[in-house]
């Protein structure tokens, strides 16, 4: 297990996890609190216009420890760059965290994200003094332009928010991967299952972010458990290095020395 461990590096903050999840689209805060448990997460992300900040009533903030998670704000549900800036000065305000996770859609339908909108709102908040991890599409030049406004990490999507699918742009993702160094990638959105995640962390991803594979499993506890264990064992096929891909057979045990 050599080198499986090294821990994922954001903005100088060092995670043993390398899965991050977030707390959404569960029964109960008490089912969000167990899958968080049983993920092994470190980072938990909060949708900052989805949850009760002042606490009057139950919230789902009462239901994640702030001592043992890191919590990473989001801006689901923000369709403007103003918005979401606001959703992110919001949850510094109340204490939450000044790292924010930027989420700007720009398809009601297809929740993708609107890129420009995405880096503008990332350009605010960094000279703000924000961390922030913007999430966004597979595009390597949009990629290139939030690392130049400051990104702490890159976001791409696997496939459309909530599908399920797994990864349906393994070209793309692999050409974002060869081609960006500068701040960890994680891939967020469209993953359905464990192999899907640990299919991310083979192509060599540095994280994988996930919400609706876990909370829309028919047992969502073990499905935590099982990304867990999807991410480590992906990551550990990448350092090992998967043997060549050969074009036809060829022997397990050689034949040399072999009487005849």
């Amino acid at each position: 297990m050599e080198g499986s461990m090294n821990p994922l590096v954001i903005a100088g903050r060092a995670f043993q996890s390398r899965l991050i999840v977030g707390t959404g689209k569960y029964k109960n805060g008490a089912e969000t609190q167990a899958a968080i448990e049983a993920s092994g997460a470190e980072m938990v992300t909060v949708a900052v216009r989805r949850v009760n900040l002042d606490r009057s009533t139950e919230s789902l903030l009462d239901f994640i420890d702030p001592q043992r998670y890191f919590l990473l704000p989001n801006t689901a549900g923000c369709y403007t760059a103003e918005e979401a800036i606001r959703a992110a000065r919001l949850a510094r305000e109340v204490g939450l965290s000044d790292w924010v996770k930027i989420e700007v859609i720009g398809d009601l339908k297809t929740l993708y994200p609107d890129v420009q909108a995405t880096v503008e709102a990332t350009r605010v908040l960094v000279k703000e003094g924000f961390t922030v991890l913007p999430y966004t599409s597979d595009d390597i030049v949009f990629a290139r332009r939030l690392i130049d406004a400051g990104a702490a990490a890159v976001m791409p999507l696997g496939a459309p928010i909530g599908t399920g699918v797994g990864i349906v742009n393994t070209h793309n993702l692999r050409m974002m991967r060869e081609l960006i160094s500068e701040v960890p990638l994680v891939v967020d959105a469209g993953l359905g299952t464990s192999s899907d995640a640990a299919l991310a962390m083979e192509m060599g991803f540095d994280a994988v972010l996930l919400n609706s594979a876990i909370a829309g499993a028919r047992d969502p506890i073990l499905m935590a458990e099982a990304m867990s264990h999807g991410v480590l064992a992906g990551r550990q096929a990448f350092l090992a290095g998967r043997m060549p891909r050969k074009l036809y057979a060829a022997a397990s045990s050689p034949m040399e020395g072999i009487s005849r």
